[in-house]
C-alpha cells in the first residue's frame, strides 16, 4: 500500500502570525499570487514573496518550490539538513523561516532574505578589492572543512557580504544549503574539497581577482587547515578549474535558464 501524504508546514511560532496574515499555508506555498518565481528549472522553482511586516517594514522572503520526490526523502528535507549542518559547525547563513510539503510530494523550503548584503561576486564587480574578503572567505571555506562538510557549489555567489561599519573585515554568510553534505571518509574527502576550492578558484576568473591573489588564498586557506604544500593544493585546484570550465560552458548553452540573476 502507498502511504498517504498530507500536506505539512513547519514554521517557529514566531512567524506563524505572519503566515497567518498573509494566507500562507503549506498548499498556498504554490499558488499564493504574491509569490513570484523567477528561474524555473526541471525539478524546482526559486520565487520572491515580497509583504510588509507588522512594524511597516518591507519583507522579503526566499522560496523554493521542488517538484514531487522520488522518493521518501524531499528535497526540501535535504536542504533544511544542510542549513541545520552549517548552524551547527557555526558556520553563518540565511535564516530559515519554514519548509514542508504539500499531499502530492512537492516539497518547500522559505529563506528570510539578507538585507543589506550582496553577492561577493557582485560586491567584487562593484569596485571592492578582493583583499577584503580574501582571509575572509578562505577562513570560513576552511571552518567549512574543518567541521566536516563541504558545499559542491562553493562559487563566490554564494559568499553574501555586508560590509561593516568601522571595521575592514566584512560579514559573511554561505547560502545555497542544498548543496551542504557531510564530508565522505578517507579516499573521497580529498576530490570533494578540492572541487569546493576549484569552484571558488572558477568563480574569480570573471571578477577584478589575479593569480597572485588566488594563490595567496589558497596559502590561507592551507594555513587555517595546518595543511602542509600549498603549492601542490594549488596544482589539483587549477587542474579542476580546467575540468569545471568545459563543464559550465556545455551547461550554459544546454540550459541558459540556469543563468538568470534573482531580482533586487
Amino acid at each position: 500500500m502507498h502511504e498517504t501524504l498530507s500536506s505539512i508546514l513547519h514554521a517557529s511560532p514566531v512567524v506563524q502570525p505572519l503566515f497567518r496574515e498573509l494566507g500562507l499555508d503549506a498548499d498556498g506555498i504554490f499558488t499564493h499570487q504574491g509569490i513570484h518565481p523567477w528561474r524555473r528549472l526541471g525539478d524546482r522553482e526559486n520565487c520572491t514573496l515580497d509583504f510588509q511586516r507588522p512594524d511597516g517594514a518591507p519583507g522579503r522572503w526566499h522560496v523554493k518550490r521542488y517538484a514531487a520526490a522520488k522518493n521518501g526523502t524531499t528535497p526540501a528535507q535535504i536542504e533544511v539538513a544542510g542549513h541545520e549542518s552549517l548552524v551547527r559547525a557555526g558556520i553563518p547563513t540565511a535564516d530559515l523561516i519554514g519548509w514542508g510539503r504539500v499531499a502530492d510530494g512537492r516539497s518547500f523550503v522559505i529563506f528570510d532574505d539578507l538585507f543589506g548584503y550582496r553577492p561577493a561576486d557582485k560586491y567584487l564587480q562593484s569596485g571592492m578589492p578582493f583583499e577584503t574578503l580574501l582571509r575572509p572567505t578562505a577562513d570560513l571555506a576552511a571552518k567549512l572543512h574543518l567541521a566536516g562538510l563541504h558545499h559542491r557549489d562553493l562559487y563566490l555567489c554564494h559568499f553574501m557580504v555586508k560590509a561593516e561599519a568601522g571595521t575592514d573585515t566584512p560579514n559573511l554568510r554561505l547560502i545555497d544549503t542544498a548543496r551542504v553534505r557531510k564530508l565522505p571518509r578517507l579516499f573521497q574527502r580529498g576530490r570533494w574539497i578540492v572541487k569546493d576550492l576549484a569552484q571558488f578558484w572558477y568563480s574569480t576568473l570573471k571578477t577584478p581577482v589575479d593569480d597572485g591573489q588566488r594563490d595567496r588564498w589558497i596559502e590561507r586557506y592551507t594555513q587555517q587547515r595546518h595543511l602542509p604544500g600549498h603549492v601542490g593544493w594549488r596544482r589539483l585546484v587549477v587542474r579542476k578549474v580546467k575540468q569545471i570550465a568545459r563543464h559550465d560552458q556545455r551547461l550554459r548553452r544546454l540550459r541558459p535558464e540556469r543563468n538568470v540573476s534573482i531580482p533586487r
